[in-house]
């Protein structure tokens, strides 16, 4: 097994990213963390750039002992200078020096010739010496550049005292064969070549970035460079989390292994996103919300059977939590059946048909179904009486200073009248009192309402409405439920379930009396 140095640039390159502005005492605390996880070396900032800068760095360089601390600096005297500075207190600093490579680079943003740049890249690598054993030397957009020039480039490097050397596809332009072929020419063809550390630095313009640096190390690099959640410019950079996972999980085929704490990973991507407030896709690989969560039933049948039908990560091992079973309209009657298990529900299985059933027609209405909203369902189910009465239409007319109107259909569910369907209408001053009145004239039965209450049962936008109410009928107090989607629907259901409560009571009080001098 070959050990890959992972080099964190979150603190640098991923700072960068568009909005990204961390306080000081925000990256210590990434620092910190970065340090659990077990990277190799942390880049913690770019200290020239301003007095902030550079005192992040510092104070990240007193208080994270164990990964090496690395700044980076331009060519320039005051950049070495700077960096060195930050660096003082430092158990193991290192200097990232960098210059640039490609054509389009020297024309128009250093404006000078390749012997310029490779004789300024040289002075600033011994400059850097003085202060540091440890030397990193980048040439941004390698891949767009002569490869000629670069190894010439990365021969006057290593001689000049560069310990690592930084291959970066600086805008995301490569495929994973160059990028191979380019590391392989630095092993095999550079003077010393073989005999320092390798990096690769990725950018994802083209999606391509894990799977160049991936590609990369396979070619012989020994170093990658990588940021939590894959941040950075414009696309971002290579995500630590996929490589590290990738090289983990695919020990077998990469014959590699690193330093991180997989356990560490979700703890740490969740801390950069609330800090830099950048919030993780959710079909992210690794760390996305989704990535261990199943909606469709196949998969979810899989899963239940045995996890790893579906999930070649276990969401535990990664600081993740446990593996989620989404109850939506693609989920099976299986996972529901272990849903109501889970909740801790055991219930015969002609209820759980019903359940089902009413489930599926839950999931017409709302995206995602969640853990409360099943266990309205539920509870509405155990607590129903035999109904006398369903609910089989209503429609609500209503307008600011006017009154409101509502019209029902209820069916009867017993007696000699089974199965016909009464339809009534009725007036309110708002659209749940005419709609109770109108509930009323087509059960017959006149009650009080007493207490009504709504409240979201879960949340976001397609959240369920419970509405509980209690009415007066007859001398006792009877209360009802309902859940739904539609506020108005479920206004209906809850009145209507605490009418069928009464009419259960009248309906045992016919037959115990049946003269009906005692009855309700």
């Amino acid at each position: 097994m070959r050990r890959i140095r992972i080099f964190d640039t979150t603190l640098r390159d991923g700072e960068q990213s568009p909005g990204v502005n961390l306080m000081g005492q925000e990256k210590i605390e990434i620092a910190r963390q970065l340090e659990r996880l077990g990277v190799d070396i942390i880049e913690a900032g770019f200290p020239i750039t301003s007095e902030g800068d550079l005192s992040a760095v510092r104070a990240i360089a007193r208080e994270v002992r164990t990964p090496v601390i690395a700044a980076l600096a331009r060519t320039h005297t005051a950049d070495i200078e700077a960096a060195a500075k930050a660096l003082e207190a430092a158990a193991k600093p290192r200097i990232h020096v960098f210059t640039s490579f490609s054509a389009v680079h020297l024309q128009y943003m250093l404006r000078k010739s390749e012997d310029e740049v490779i004789a300024m890249s040289v002075a600033s690598i011994e400059a850097a010496r003085r202060y540091v054993d440890d030397v990193e030397f980048s040439g941004q957009d390698a891949m767009r550049s002569d490869p000629a020039f670069v190894f010439r480039a990365i021969a006057a490097a290593i001689a000049a005292g560069a310990t690592t050397i930084n291959i970066p596809d600086t805008v995301g332009y490569t495929t994973p064969e160059e990028f191979a072929a380019l590391v392989r020419g630095v092993r095999e063809k550079v003077p010393g070549g073989d005999k320092v550390h390798i990096s690769v630095h990725c950018h994802d313009d083209l999606g391509l970035a894990v799977a160049n640096t991936l590609a990369g190390l396979a070619a012989g690099a020994d170093q990658c460079e990588v940021a939590v959640n894959g941040i950075g410019e414009r696309a971002g950079n290579t995500s630590l989390e996929e490589v590290a996972m990738a090289i983990a999980t695919r020990k077998d085929f990469f014959q590699m292994e690193t330093g991180i704490d997989a356990k560490e990973i979700g703890r740490t991507s969740r801390l950069v996103s609330r800090l830099t407030g950048m919030p993780v896709q959710p079909n992210k690989a690794v760390v996305g919300a989704n990535a261990f969560a199943h909606e469709a039933g196949i998969h979810q049948d899989g899963v239940i059977k045995e996890r790893t039908t579906y999930e070649i990560m276990n969401p535990q091992d990664i600081g993740q939590g446990e593996t989620q079973l989404v109850m939506g309209k693609h989920s099976g009657r299986h996972a529901f059946q272990k849903k109501l298990q889970a909740l801790g529900y055991e219930l015969p299985e002609a209820e759980q048909h019903e359940l089902f059933r009413r489930f599926k027609a839950l999931t017409d209405k709302k995206k995602q179904v969640t853990d409360q909203d099943v266990q309205s369902l539920v509870e509405d189910e155990i607590y129903r009486f035999d109904d006398s009465y369903e609910l089989v239409h209503y429609h609500v007319s209503s307008a600011g200073g006017a009154p409101s109107t509502a019209t029902v259909g209820v069916s009867t569910q017993s007696g000699a009248a089974s199965g016909k369907v009464t339809r009534e209408a009725a007036v309110g001053q708002g659209p749940v009192e005419a709609l109770y009145r109108a509930l009323q004239r087509a059960t017959g039965l006149e009650a009080d309402l007493k207490d009504y209450a709504i409240q979201s049962v879960g949340g976001g936008s397609d959240a369920q409405g419970e509405v509980r109410c209690s009415i007066a009928y007859v001398g006792q107090t009877f209360v009802g439920s309902g859940v739904s989607t539609d506020i108005l629907e479920a206004s209906a259901l809850a009145y209507l379930h605490a009418l069928n409560k009464a009419a259960a009571v009248r309906a045992q009080a016919a037959r115990q009396h049946p003269t009906g001098r005692e009855a309700i």
